[in-house]
C-alpha cells in the first residue's frame, strides 16, 4: 500500500468521523435548549427528524454525485457543510435555529455517508478483510459519541460551553479538509453528474437475497440510535436524575462507542453468523436497557446500553461485509447510498412516532416499542438465514 493511500485512508477516515461528530456535538445540549428556550421534547424529535429526513433526501439526491465529481471533491464538501452546521448553532435562540443547524449537519452527513464511506472502501488495505466495513460502518458513530462526550465535557467544564463545542469541531473540520486536499483521488471524473442528481435507489441485483435480513438489521438498530440521539439528555434529567451534560453525553456514548468493537470481536466469523449473533445479543440488550429506564438503575442502563452498541456493531458490519462482498466497486457510492437511506429511515420514523407518545407517556415506556421492533429484526435475520436463497454465511 503506497505512503498517499495510507494518508488518504487515513485522511478519510478522520473526516468521516469529524462531520459525524459536528452531528453529534449538539445532543448533550438539548436538555438545555428544552430547559432554557421552552423547547418540548416534541421540539426535540423533530430537530432529530429533520436531520434524518435531511440525510435521506441528501442519500437520494447525492449520493451517486462522486461517481461523477470524485471522492474527494465531494468529501471536501461535506466537510464544508457539517462546518457551517456547527457555526449556525453557534447561538441557539428557539427550534428555528435549531433545525437550521440539524438540517446542514444532515445533509453533510448524507454526503459523507455516501462519498466519504465510499473513499475509505476504496483506499483500505485488503487486509485484515474486515477493516474496509468495519471502517465505513462505524466510522459515523465514532463520530456521533466523540461529539456527544466532547460537548458534555466542555459545556460542563469549559468556557462558553454553548459555544466552544462548536468551535472545536469547526477547527477541526478545517484539519480535516487540509488533509482530504493532499489525499489521493481513486476515481476519475466522468460526465453525468447532472443525470445523477434524479433520485433513485441503487442496488447491485447480486445483493437482493440479503435485503429483508439486511433493512431488518439497518432499521432496528438505528432506530435505537435515534431514540438515544433525541432523549438521552431527556433520559438523564427524568429518568437518572441529574441535568449533567457529561452524564447525558455518557449515556448516549455507552451505546455509540462499544459499535467500534463489534466488527473486530466477529471478524473471525462468516458474515452472515456475525449479523446473525450481532442482532440476537442486540435485542437481549436493548430488552435490559428497557428494564433498566423502568427500574431507574443508571448501571444497568448504562451497561445494557454498551452490549446494545457492540451488537449492533457486530450485526451491522457483518451485514456490510456481506452486501460489499456481493458489490463491484463501481457500484459501492450507489450501494453505501441505499444502506444509510434505509438506516436514517429506520431512525426517522420511529423518533417522529416516539416525539408524538412523549406528550403523553413516558420514555420508559416508548422504549418498549424499541425492543420490541429489534425481537422483530431477530425474527426476520434467523428467518431469512433459514431460507437457501438468503445465505449470507459466505466469507467475502
Amino acid at each position: 500500500m503506497q505512503p498517499r493511500t495510507r494518508l488518504g485512508f487515513a485522511a478519510a477516515t478522520v473526516s468521516l468521523v469529524a462531520v459525524f461528530a459536528a452531528s453529534g456535538s449538539p445532543i448533550p445540549l438539548y436538555e438545555r435548549y428544552r430547559v432554557q428556550d421552552g423547547l418540548t421534547t416534541g421540539d426535540l424529535s423533530i430537530a432529530a427528524v429533520s436531520y434524518f429526513v435531511a440525510v435521506m433526501v441528501s442519500l437520494v439526491v447525492l449520493g451517486r454525485l462522486s461517481d461523477h465529481l470524485g471522492r474527494r471533491t465531494v468529501s471536501l464538501a461535506a466537510v464544508a457543510l457539517a462546518a457551517v452546521g456547527s457555526l449556525a448553532l453557534l447561538d441557539v435562540t428557539g427550534l428555528s435555529v435549531l433545525v437550521t443547524g440539524r438540517v446542514l449537519h444532515g445533509v453533510a452527513c448524507g454526503l459523507a455517508s455516501s462519498a466519504l464511506t465510499t473513499y475509505v472502501v476504496d483506499l483500505a488495505p485488503d487486509r485484515p478483510r474486515w477493516l474496509a466495513a468495519a471502517t465505513a460502518a462505524g466510522s459515523p458513530l465514532i463520530g456521533l459519541t466523540l461529539g456527544a462526550l466532547g460537548t458534555g465535557a466542555l459545556a460542563e467544564h469549559g468556557p462558553a460551553p454553548e459555544r466552544t463545542p462548536y468551535l472545536v469541531v469547526t477547527a477541526v473540520l478545517a484539519v480535516c479538509a487540509a488533509l482530504l486536499v493532499g489525499s489521493p483521488e481513486p476515481v476519475g471524473r466522468r460526465s453525468g453528474a447532472f443525470a445523477s442528481l434524479r433520485p433513485r435507489v441503487s442496488l447491485p441485483p447480486a445483493t437482493r437475497p440479503l435485503l429483508p435480513a439486511a433493512i431488518a438489521v439497518f432499521c432496528a438498530t438505528w432506530a435505537l440510535g435515534g431514540f438515544y440521539q433525541a432523549f438521552s439528555p431527556t433520559i438523564a434529567a427524568r429518568d437518572l436524575g441529574t441535568d449533567s451534560t457529561l452524564v447525558a453525553g455518557t449515556v448516549f456514548a455507552a451505546f455509540m462507542a462499544p459499535y467500534a468493537f463489534g466488527g473486530p470481536l466477529t471478524g473471525r466469523l462468516a458474515a452472515g453468523a456475525a449479523q446473525r449473533l450481532g442482532i440476537v445479543v442486540f435485542a437481549l440488550a436493548v430488552t435490559g436497557v428497557v428494564v433498566g429506564l423502568h427500574t431507574g438503575s443508571v448501571v444497568t442502563v448504562v451497561l445494557c446500553g454498551v452490549v446494545a452498541g457492540a451488537g449492533q456493531g457486530a450485526a451491522f458490519t457483518g451485514t456490510m461485509r456481506g452486501l460489499l462482498a456481493r458489490t463491484d466497486p463501481a457500484e459501492r457510492a450507489g450501494l453505501m447510498a441505499t444502506v444509510y437511506l434505509f438506516s436514517y429511515g429506520g431512525a426517522a420514523v420511529p423518533s417522529l412516532v416516539a416525539g408524538r407518545l412523549s406528550a403523553t407517556l413516558e420514555l420508559s415506556w416508548i422504549a418498549v416499542g424499541y425492543a420490541a421492533l429489534a425481537l422483530l429484526a431477530v425474527g426476520v435475520v434467523l428467518g431469512s438465514s433459514a431460507r437457501p436463497r438468503a445465505r449470507v454465511g459466505a466469507r467475502p
